[in-house]
């Protein structure tokens, strides 16, 4: 009897442990269902949901719940910065952030939408890498370069946070957006490989299948590059009058960023100096024709669609295409400053060409770039709008182009100029510096620099085009 009993004993408990065992491992299970269901769908729990899917675990496990949840938010909202389009999911954030406060213990009262939004800097950067060319052996075009300089812009950025910023690959260029500038003729002669021998010889390049596809990505990547920085930036402006101060003035630092481009030597029927297409002119022209002040009609406070815009050319050779293409066209405005020994073909005239001497030097290159930018600044241009108070202020752009070559370096193997590194370096933060002052989107293309035997000095001059505009939106971002 005293054995039935103990047997009957430890059946019953063992039943009893497996059943515990059983139970707690479905709590355990379902809890941590239930958080990572909280961490990826937040947006579909209210706040009292998300309290009863955070409670029943420790202190601790709470704290490390919460903390996730917000950095997942966080990385979920990051877009913030760029301000939603509509104004349903504008309170739908504010919304969110006030929730969040409430399960961190805040007792402060819910923020109003403009003080709820955090406008980071954006900076959206193209590249073309992916489009390779076999180059014919001892081809003086340094075509691998392209992505040498992407990867080293990719790692310097690597995970900073501050900016809005993202690596996306360039689309081609369409005919239609060609059509925009250069002669149809052309462009289809282009295409279907029928340029003549000497056309070829005098671009620099050999036809191939391979280099149409890299030409129309030149194109097409500013295209994108300069489309994403305008619409970003009329996105910011539907919501200005209910931003803060500071929000307001952070509101125009929408940059982008192409690691190509450049082709500043293209003209309307045949091309010249390895370029095909101008990128520039081609993306300059698609602005105007998608979101010029005459062909679309825009309800946003103090601006009405794109008026002006300025290239700014600072390669060592004369951007000669561009001036031709839009000589006689006020809505762009050209300020070419080149090396006045380096033309390889006939001069043409810019709005405002600035030579500078064989072997000029950092200090003779960054005064005059400085007096030549204050000076388009004070220029009283003829577009005025009127200010807060009705009185006219001047206008001058609303988009710049910096076409960034780095073949004023003194190691370039085609530049004459004798240019430092640090002097290209202060040339990026003056042309940096004037966007930020202009209030206006900027973007940035590649241009010449062709290395001698050490890539080194021409790569990391490229490269820290990009980097440093970066860094300088970085700064504005925490000022």
């Amino acid at each position: 009897k005293t054995m039935l009993l103990i047997i009957l004993h430890c059946l019953v408990m063992l039943v009893l442990r497996q059943s515990s065992s059983a139970l707690a491992f479905s709590r355990g299970f379902m809890y941590h269902q239930r958080r990572r269901l909280m961490l990826h769908h937040v947006q579909s729990h209210s706040s009292h949901q998300r309290h009863l899917l955070v409670g029943g675990g420790s202190v601790a496990e709470d704290t490390i719940v919460r903390s996730r949840y917000d950095e997942r938010t966080h990385h979920h909202h990051r877009r913030l910065s760029s301000i939603s389009s509509s104004a349903s999911e504008l309170n739908a954030e504010t919304t969110i952030n006030s929730q969040s406060q409430t399960e961190a213990g805040s007792t402060s009262t819910p923020t109003q939408p403009s003080s709820s939004i955090h406008i980071r800097p954006y900076f959206q950067i193209r590249y073309n890498d992916v489009y390779e060319v076999n180059m014919p052996p001892g081809h003086r075009f340094p075509m691998e370069k392209y992505r040498e300089v992407r990867l080293a812009v990719q790692e310097k950025i690597g995970g900073f946070t501050e900016v809005d910023c993202d690596f996306r690959e360039s689309p081609l260029a369409t005919v239609e957006q060609l059509e925009t500038t250069h002669d149809a003729n052309y462009i289809h002669r282009y295409l279907t490989g029928q340029m003549t021998d000497a056309e070829n010889r005098n671009i620099g390049f050999p036809w191939n299948l391979q280099h149409v596809n890299r030409t129309l990505s030149s194109v097409g990547g500013t295209v994108a590059a300069a489309c994403a920085a305008w619409e970003e930036y009329e996105r910011r402006l539907e919501y200005q009058s209910t931003t803060t101060q500071q929000q307001h003035d952070n509101m125009h630092l929408c940059w982008s960023a192409h690691v190509a481009g450049g082709t500043h030597h293209a003209f309307s029927d045949y091309g010249e100096g390895f370029c095909i297409f101008s990128d520039i002119a081609v993306a300059a022209n698609v602005l105007l024709q998608k979101y010029s002040h005459r062909t679309q009609q825009h309800h946003m406070q103090k601006r009405s669609g794109i008026r002006r815009i300025l290239i700014i050319d600072l390669d060592v050779h004369q951007g000669n295409g561009n001036a031709k293409l839009f000589d006689g066209n006020s809505d762009v405005w050209t300020f070419s400053m080149h090396c006045q020994g380096n033309y390889f073909s006939k001069k043409e005239t810019s709005d405002l060409d600035i030579e500078l001497p064989i072997g000029c030097g950092d200090e003779t290159y960054i005064s005059t770039l400085s007096h030549w930018l204050r000076r388009i600044e004070q220029h009283p241009f003829d577009e005025e709008e009127g200010s807060e108070d009705d009185t006219k202020v001047k206008k001058p752009f609303d988009l710049i182009f910096y076409q960034a070559g780095v073949d004023i370096h003194e190691d370039d193997r085609l530049g004459r100029l004798s240019i430092t590194s640090e002097g290209i370096s202060r040339r990026n933060s003056l042309v940096y510096d004037f966007a930020d002052r202009m209030r206006a989107p900027l973007v940035i293309t590649m241009g010449g620099g062709y290395p001698k035997k050490d890539w080194t000095p021409i790569i990391e001059a490229h490269a820290g085009v990009y980097w440093q505009a970066h860094q300088y939106l970085s700064q504005r971002a925490s000022s």
